[in-house]
């Protein structure tokens, strides 16, 4: 289940839709840009999804002239993707330069020396990542290290005399470690929780190895956790936005949540720590902070240290904070006090008196700045679309990745007086040969009395006059926004592509519309953002285009819980519903999945406490509880490598619906996680969505 901390990160995949690399299979083989020609009635479909190029991580050279970034393709055919890197001048920027065209991800690029060369990880001969440097036009690429368990990111020092990097680590016993003579056992001894998180079982952890950098030669490569039984960054998630280094780099900041089984489990305190390259020493800088501490930032003048902090240990959705520390008098300052919204990231800017930072509000996700000394906060493009990954290039220019529901990421730059130029046009020869469908914004009263800002996608060349099926989207998390997002799975457009109207609340629990309403569904899930979903139903079948008879629940994690307990709660309001990923069962969900502060935070604690209020009242209006009111088709998809959500919740919900005599399918993939990333296992997951939403909401085409 996704969560408010993990934004940066998932919304970084949603967007780019990067995979991980396949292995063993074609991976000689270079993926180019697709060759794409839309069909005679120029509609979005699944194959146009999958010819789109996705741009990532844009890095800006030292002089503030280029920008360095990766575009990458899918194969349907090889099953994979791959990521090449591209520059560009950002005053002249119409031709891109590409500079890797290689059959293997080139990822985190970053430049070094004064923007003559650039440093990535690539797989070495073994196909484990390691840390490269090339020219800045990509020529002489060399390998600089040889580590057992590759390098997952890294982060050099502003003097590149050293750089850090991220590996692994042992962690759990093998059996082999108990008893020698087993050693070729595969039974793993678990005396502790937190023995799987996300999609692994954990027998390595992240650390932060510090070496000396010459320019040419990485060496005396040493682990500065050595004797800690504790990650950094933080699984499953954190990379190189984990760390910062002072601008003299004498000091290296780290992330790290320093607990380890039981503790870890029910706790989100992790802390910022300092550690002095001369002497060796930690020191704590955000002790008696209790909540999660993340993303450290240094001023340019090194003088002040600012980072994203959440309030509460356990909530792991809490407001996101931006925090400042003075680093001679230690003094702490909460810039955001007073301003009712949670920060996703925040960058310097240059002249040091202000931030850069991007939140969710109003139902899009905003770049903002705010001044360090007034803490006044300021919207500077507020267009109906998301950013992310800020670079800043001066004190009036911030380069970001911008996407909404008709177009994936692009790179813009944008400046204080609101103005956004695009950068890259990636994407142009696809979309441009497409009618794509329309966004609306409507506001929609709730059962008690507010108004929720709802988006409604209407297919290309809608008509008032017709009637339409349609479908409610319900949103994961359960704290994540409904804005501006582009999806490779959960994709509006091609939903809308499909003819259908679609019906996107930002029900009671997501972000941007201040604490209280992302607050409010944490112990409630089975209610008012209930109730919020069937209002935005009911608001909008009274529209003529909207067929009642033809309505559609579809949800993954929260989202599929949702569609669980609408089922057996619509009164008919529904035709056909899909579930990714769902929570079906809450008493199960309690004692399987890994990370228990979510579950005491959300759910309210254990089904067993008998005096708990609201744990009881969480687990009383549990879905399978209502599985005797089922009587809607239902499709169930998931995950088996999904250890957030275990595949057996999607498999007992099949279950009921085909014990109860409900029309029922189910679509399961062993080696898929919470999402699904592999190219021909997503084809597969479109094809069969919209199989059975044509099925039970488009009769003609039974």
């Amino acid at each position: 289940m996704s969560a408010s901390l993990k934004t940066i990160a998932a919304a970084a995949i949603l967007a780019s839709g990067t995979t991980a690399v396949a292995s063993g299979v074609d991976n000689d083989v270079i993926i180019e840009r697709p060759d794409f020609k839309a069909p005679a009635d120029k509609i979005f479909s699944i194959e146009a999804l999958e010819a789109l190029g996705r741009v990532s991580d844009p890095a800006l050279s030292p002089d503030g002239k280029h920008l360095l970034f990766g575009i990458s393709y899918e194969s349907v055919k090889l099953n994979r993707s791959n990521n090449d890197l591209y520059v560009i001048d950002i005053e002249n920027p119409s031709v891109p330069q590409r500079i890797t065209r290689t059959p293997l991800s080139e990822n985190g690029a970053r430049w070094i020396d004064g923007g003559r060369r650039i440093a990535f990880t690539y797989p070495d001969a073994n196909k484990v990542p390691q840390l490269w440097v090339m020219n800045a036009d990509g020529s002489d690429r060399k390998c600089l290290t040889s580590m057992e368990k590759g390098v997952a990111g890294f982060l050099f020092s502003p003097d590149q005399k050293r750089v850090v990097l991220i590996s692994q680590v042992k962690y759990a016993r093998t059996a082999g470690d108990v008893y020698p003579d087993l050693a070729e056992s595969t039974g793993r001894i678990v005396d502790d929780l937190m023995y799987k998180h996300w999609d692994e079982w954990v027998t390595e952890i992240p650390h932060p190895f510090l070496a000396e950098f010459d320019g040419n030669a990485v060496t005396n490569i040493r682990d500065i956790m050595a004797d800690e039984p504790f990650e950094a960054p933080m699984k499953p998630f954190g990379g190189a936005e984990s760390f910062a280094w002072s601008p003299d780099s004498r000091q290296l900041v780290y992330v790290s949540r320093k607990k380890t089984g039981l503790e870890y489990a029910v706790s989100t305190d992790s802390n910022l720590y300092l550690y002095d390259i001369a002497t060796g020493t930690t020191r704590n800088l955000t002790e008696g902070m209790n909540g999660y501490d993340t993303c450290p930032a240094f001023s340019p003048d090194g003088k002040t240290l600012a980072w994203l902090s959440m309030e509460n240990d356990g909530y792991e959705s809490d407001k996101n904070r931006i925090f400042i520390l003075d680093m001679a008098s230690g003094k702490r300052t909460d810039l955001t006090a007073d301003w009712d919204y949670s920060a996703d990231a925040i960058a310097w800017n240059p002249n040091g008196r202000s931030l850069w930072f991007t939140a969710p509000k109003d139902g899009v996700i905003p770049v903002f700045t705010i001044d360090v000394k007034s803490h006044e906060v300021k919207t500077i493009s507020d267009p109906v679309a998301d950013y992310a990954t800020l670079a800043p290039v001066d004190s009036k220019r911030v380069i970001a990745l911008r996407h909404s529901m008709l177009s994936p990421n692009e790179i813009f730059a944008v400046t204080t007086d609101g103005t956004a130029r695009q950068l890259t046009d990636v994407n142009t020869a696809v979309l441009g040969q497409l009618i794509m469908p329309t966004v609306e914004k409507r506001m929609v009263p709730t059962t008690d009395g507010k108004r929720m800002t709802t988006w409604v996608i209407y297919p290309p060349k809608f008509d008032k006059q017709k009637s339409y099926p349609s479908l409610l989207y319900c949103q994961g998390g359960p704290q994540q926004p409904v804005s501006q997002f582009w999806s490779y799975r959960w994709n509006f457009a091609l939903m809308a592509s499909n003819g259908y109207v679609v019906i996107a609340p930002n029900r009671r629990g997501v972000p941007g519309f201040g604490t209280e309403w992302n607050a409010q569904i944490s112990g409630d899930y089975g209610g008012q953002n209930m109730r919020d979903y069937l209002s935005a139903v009911d608001y909008m079948k009274r529209e003529s285009y909207i067929d009642p008879a033809r309505i559609g629940a579809v949800g993954a994690s929260y989202g599929g819980f949702s569609v669980y307990w609408l089922a057996g709660h619509h009164d008919k309001r529904f035709s056909c519903f899909i579930a990714h990923a769902g929570i079906f069962n809450t008493e199960a969900q309690y004692l399987e999945t890994e990370e228990m502060w979510f579950a005491n935070w959300d759910m309210g604690g254990a089904p067993w406490e008998k005096d708990n209020a609201v744990a009881q009242a969480t687990h009383a209006t549990s879905p399978h509880k209502f599985v005797d009111k089922w009587d809607t088709p239902i499709l169930v998809t998931h995950g088996e490598l999904d250890y957030r959500i275990l595949a057996s919740q999607g498999m007992m919900a099949y279950n009921a619906a085909r014990l109860r005599g409900v029309p029922a399918e189910m679509l399961i993939f062993p080696d898929e996680n919470h999402w699904i990333l592999k190219p021909q296992n997503s084809v597969l997951w479109q094809r069969v969505f919209f199989r059975w939403l044509d099925r039970w909401l488009k009769p003609q085409t039974k």
